[in-house]
């Protein structure tokens, strides 16, 4: 049996690795941004552990619930898959001058990754979109350019795959990987979303107590229990450095070593 703490598991494909991990026998933590949203994920998600809370755009929030999974002890897995999706009409920051795009989707699985007590394993959802960008780490927070939301998202799925990568390489004793579910129809993905529900909670979960070698893989990109190919960018290691310094500039946490 394995500990597995999940943010953002209040619905969406959170809340369905949570269930499924759940009925697989393993302790699961669970997660909502508010109160509210923590009660509706015990409600969805019977025989869950418990379930923090906190809103995961504020570096407040990230702390906090940094701060309530480590009173809960240490966990053999964290999957990173709280996310704001890649409509957003405008840029709307949340903390000064961090918009909420990049503070929930990068910023916040940072923060836990560099507080939360060390976990065996870490997984972080991306999105096919991160294949067709570049990253900018001259303008992470979006404050020279115009904004556009569906650019802003798949930089943000691109810091996460450079963050897993990350990761890995800085600590060999961790299992840390990067996917992508697929294009779903989740409230993120939207209903015209057409890749397959049944499927698209499947790897975070085999990641996250697998016994499979591949499982047991790190700093590897996967898609349906398979890998993938990601931007040959993540793979740079200059640029995974530059992000982690970036975000330690902004949140004000260092990453540990």
């Amino acid at each position: 049996m394995a500990r597995i703490f999940i943010t953002g598991s209040s619905d969406g494909l959170g809340l369905m690795a949570s269930q499924l991990l759940i009925e697989q026998g393993h302790e699961v933590v669970l997660h909502g941004r508010n109160e509210a949203r923590r009660r509706d994920a015990l409600a969805a998600a019977p025989g869950a552990r418990g379930a923090v809370s906190g809103d995961l755009s504020t570096l407040a929030g990230m702390t906090s619930v940094a701060d309530e999974v480590n009173r809960l002890g240490r966990f053999d897995a964290v999957i990173h898959n709280a996310g704001i999706g890649y409509r957003e009409p405008r840029r709307f920051e949340t903390e000064p001058g961090v918009p909420a795009v990049f503070a929930v989707n990068v910023l916040a699985p940072y923060v836990l990754t560099a507080l939360i007590h060390r976990p065996g394993r870490l997984i972080y959802l991306s999105s096919g979109m991160h294949h067709g960008v570049q990253p900018r780490m001259d303008d992470l927070l979006w404050t020279k350019r115009s904004w556009n939301g569906s650019s802003a998202y798949a930089e943000s799925k691109l810091c996460d795959v450079l963050l897993a990568f990350a990761a890995a390489r800085r600590w060999p004793n961790v299992m840390s990987n990067a996917l992508e579910p697929g294009w779903v129809p989740t409230k993120m993905g939207g209903p015209g979303a057409p890749g397959d529900m049944s499927k698209a909670h499947l790897t975070q979960a085999w990641l996250a107590v697998s016994d499979d070698p591949l499982a047991r893989s790190s700093g590897e990109y996967f898609y349906h229990q398979q890998l993938r190919a990601p931007n040959p960018i993540a793979r740079d290691v200059k640029v995974q450095d530059e992000l982690i310094a970036e975000c330690a500039r902004i949140s004000g946490v260092s990453f540990p070593g």
